[in-house]
């Protein structure tokens, strides 16, 4: 079943319903990218059919409302208005095109961390899975520079028959638009004063985070000089976390690309909703 959600730029998304049960919003594809796209994301250790697998593993027991987000904001930027605030307002507007008055999210990475903004602005939620991002200790003001070097970087052009290599980063052209790499230095600049420790009193549904025990991520001076780490603050403070109402998981021997795979992730997902009815 398909449907539409206006989002705060005035632009459409597209959202696929499959299963029935709880609702469950996955910002992912939910259809395997093909062609000369999908070899391009195997180059980089990603899987072109993550989206895809995630929403087959839950839709024997869920109300799975897929959408890709991520795919919008590529192809639809939103240099300036890329918020929390308005984040937030675009992952209510589909849940409310989708019919899901509550509903469970899962997110990882970047949109792992809007989970967390998403938790502190609506009381809709029924769970919460954040994957890949702490919920304490962010590394909000390291992917600050790093994003800022993108965007500096962005626009660029390979040559015939260039490609990027992925065993060469320090090398690597960013040929995506400035208005697209603009608008997360927009949302990095917004999350600038935000104290993740004080926010967790606020969070009141069910929740569960997890990362992988290698998640440590060093962008070298092309990219802000910074280190990111989203393992360390998972782990280090692991007994605050669970004091604090999370579920905590730590994915023994695993990167950011290898723990985010719909095969760790599926049961993740599953034993929070469990536990959370």
């Amino acid at each position: 079943m398909t449907f539409q959600a206006i989002l705060h730029d005035a632009n459409a998304i597209a959202i696929e319903v499959s299963g029935a049960g709880a609702n469950l919003l996955l910002p992912v594809n939910s259809h395997p990218v093909e062609g000369p796209q999908a070899e391009e994301i195997r180059k980089w250790g990603a899987d072109p059919a993550l989206g895809h697998s995630l929403v087959n593993g839950l839709a024997d027991s869920y109300r799975v409302i897929a959408f890709d987000y991520d795919a919008h904001n590529l192809s639809h930027p939103k240099p300036n208005t890329l918020t929390p605030d308005n984040v937030v307002r675009d992952i209510l507007a589909v849940a409310d095109a989708a019919g899901a008055d509550r509903f469970a999210y899962y997110g990882y990475s970047w949109l792992g961390m809007i989970g967390l903004q998403l938790a502190l602005r609506t009381d809709r939620l029924s769970a919460l899975i954040m994957g890949g991002f702490p919920p304490i200790d962010g590394p909000y003001a390291e992917l600050l520079p790093f994003f800022e070097a993108v965007h500096a970087q962005s626009g660029a052009q390979l040559k015939e028959g260039e490609t990027n290599d992925p065993a060469d980063p320090d090398n690597a052209k960013v040929t995506l638009s400035k208005d697209t790499t603009r608008q997360f230095v927009t949302l990095f600049q917004a999350l600038q004063g935000f104290d993740d420790e004080a926010a967790q009193s606020r969070i009141k549904c069910p929740r569960l985070c997890f990362v992988g025990s290698l998640d440590e991520i060093d962008y070298g001076q092309k990219w802000g000089d910074v280190h990111v780490s989203l393992a360390a603050p998972i782990i280090d403070r692991r007994e605050e976390l669970e004091w604090l109402g999370w579920d905590v998981r730590v994915l023994e021997g695993l990167n950011h690309l290898q723990a985010m795979q719909a095969s760790q992730v599926v049961p993740l997902i599953r034993s929070c909703l469990a536990s959370a009815r």
